[in-house]
């Protein structure tokens, strides 16, 4: 099978993308692990991606969309893949197709994590990260009444990214860049949404029944 896995900030998509692909045998495959493959692996590509990753600018469409390429034109990815944050936005999903399409191949299914606002801000503001050893803890999940990190007695603080009108901001910027990459899948006939709160076994659990149509 050939999904695309999206959904905002907090939604999940990380651990129910390596749950997924793990169930297909596919790999999973996320802009994140290709750039940093790239990087080190001291690619052309990887070198032109980390010029602007240094200076703290979005890596180009361009550069984004050839690793991609490089990456699954590659054996283990033949078969299938499982894509965590690309395409990110309309230009890209075209490309995508177009790529495909010269492969005489096509995206299976497009799954969309849907989950509240305001329980994304709840997930992502309570986290709390030690000083120390960098363990994430949860106020909430974690059952957490002190500022202590309990494997190695560091100071517990919450980082930038994790204050709320922070969260809010990355939300409106996901709002902005992928809805209408939701509403282009809908188009295609190709999205499906599913209920992302709850236990993280519940959600495997619909991701996979919600996938079991298109498999085979």
């Amino acid at each position: 099978m050939r999904i695309v896995l999206v959904g905002p900030p907090g939604a999940g998509k990380g651990t129910q993308a390596q749950f997924i692909a793990s169930h297909l045998s596919i790999p999973k495959i996320s802009t994140g692990d290709i750039f940093r493959a790239n990087v080190s692996g001291g690619t052309e590509l990887g070198q032109q991606a980390k010029a602007y990753m240094d200076r703290g600018d979005l890596v180009p469409d361009e550069v984004t969309i050839a690793m991609v390429r490089d990456r699954l034109a590659e054996d283990d990815a033949r078969e299938g893949f499982l894509l965590d944050g690309f395409p990110r936005n309309v230009p890209q999903a075209e490309t995508l197709k177009k790529i495909l399409s010269e492969w005489d191949a096509r995206l299976d299914l497009v799954l969309e994590l849907v989950v509240d606002e305001d329980e994304v801000v709840r997930r992502l503001s309570g986290r709390r990260t030690c000083s120390q050893c960098g363990h994430i803890w949860h106020v909430m999940f974690d059952d957490k009444r002190d500022d202590i990190c309990d494997d190695c007695g560091g100071q517990l603080f919450q980082r930038d990214d994790d204050k709320e009108e922070t969260i809010r901001h990355r939300l409106e910027v996901y709002q902005e860049q992928t809805a209408p990459l939701v509403a282009f899948y809908a188009d295609e006939g190709m999205l499906v949404g599913i209920d992302a709160t709850g236990p993280v076994e519940e959600v495997t659990e619909r991701a996979l029944a919600a996938l079991r149509p298109f498999a085979g």
